[in-house]
């Protein structure tokens, strides 16, 4: 179709449509209506297509499977994205490092935390910064206790999606186990699968102290390792006021440590 040449203009950019229906479609793009709602939720869609898909969440209905791995899917794409972990495609690449990722939205995230030094959210507890709230809002729960992830199957609660997550495998056989092709050791997280490999297959340390000079396998070993040729505490107990070198030591101090003040007065607006 020749979007320059079609019978029915829209008034507002100029774009033309061979039909008066796919003109009706586009011009929701500029009003704003979403005249197609879900009787479950009230959530509304532009197109009755994206209310159907929707729905799918409703009535578990999951049409489009996996042949590699059985695992079903309520959206075409997400069965794409969930393909490139049994083919390793990352077509998303970072322009300021030589880093891919198989969804745009992880390479978003790694641009955000990864080349850029802005750290504006603090922890109140321990004085760790972080640069994005949703992090710090993760990393709080450490202090508060607080486990908002729930098992579905039973009674079962956890502080960390991912503590969830490998429940959820051990527990339930609910998910995918990610394979060493060297051991057969299984491992919920890709990402500990291949800190798995470098360290007991390839010994591979890039991370080097500069102190020392002794090797480690990840960036967060390295920066746990540097406060030991340093005297300086960087973390403050935010009930007592206390400075500790080791976020490990205010943790298990804060623990047992009175004056703790409420999850929901720590992220709210007043």
């Amino acid at each position: 179709m020749n979007v320059h040449t079609g019978k029915y203009k829209c008034t507002e950019c100029g774009k033309r449509f061979q039909h008066s229906r796919a003109l009706t479609r586009h011009r929701r793009i500029h009003s704003g209506e979403k005249p197609f709602e879900c009787t479950v939720c009230s959530k509304q869609f532009t197109q009755l297509g994206n209310l159907v898909r929707h729905s799918r969440i409703h009535s578990g209905e999951k049409p489009h499977k996996c042949l590699e791995c059985d695992k079903t899917f309520s959206q075409s794409g997400h069965l794409k994205i969930h393909m490139r972990v049994h083919t390793g495609d990352k077509p998303y690449k970072c322009s300021l490092c030589d880093k891919s990722f198989s969804q745009s939205s992880c390479l978003q995230k790694h641009k955000r935390h990864a080349h850029s030094n802005r750290k504006t959210y603090d922890c109140r507890y321990c004085g760790k910064l972080f640069k994005c709230r949703r992090n710090l809002k993760c990393h709080v729960r450490i202090h508060t206790g607080l486990k908002p992830c729930s098992c579905r199957h039973c009674s079962e609660r956890f502080t960390f999606h991912t503590q969830l997550k490998l429940h959820l495998l051990k527990s339930h056989n609910e998910g995918t186990w990610f394979t060493c092709h060297i051991c057969q050791k299984k491992f919920a997280l890709n990402g500990n699968l291949k800190k798995h490999i470098h360290r007991h297959h390839e010994d591979v340390k890039p991370y080097v102290c500069s102190e020392c000079l002794k090797c480690f396998c990840t960036a967060c070993e390295l920066k746990r390792h540097k406060p030991t040729h340093s005297d300086i505490k960087h973390f403050i107990c935010g009930a007592c006021g206390n400075f500790f070198k080791y976020k490990q030591t205010v943790v298990r101090h804060f623990n047992g440590c009175s004056g703790v003040v409420p999850f929901s007065d720590i992220f709210s607006d007043k």
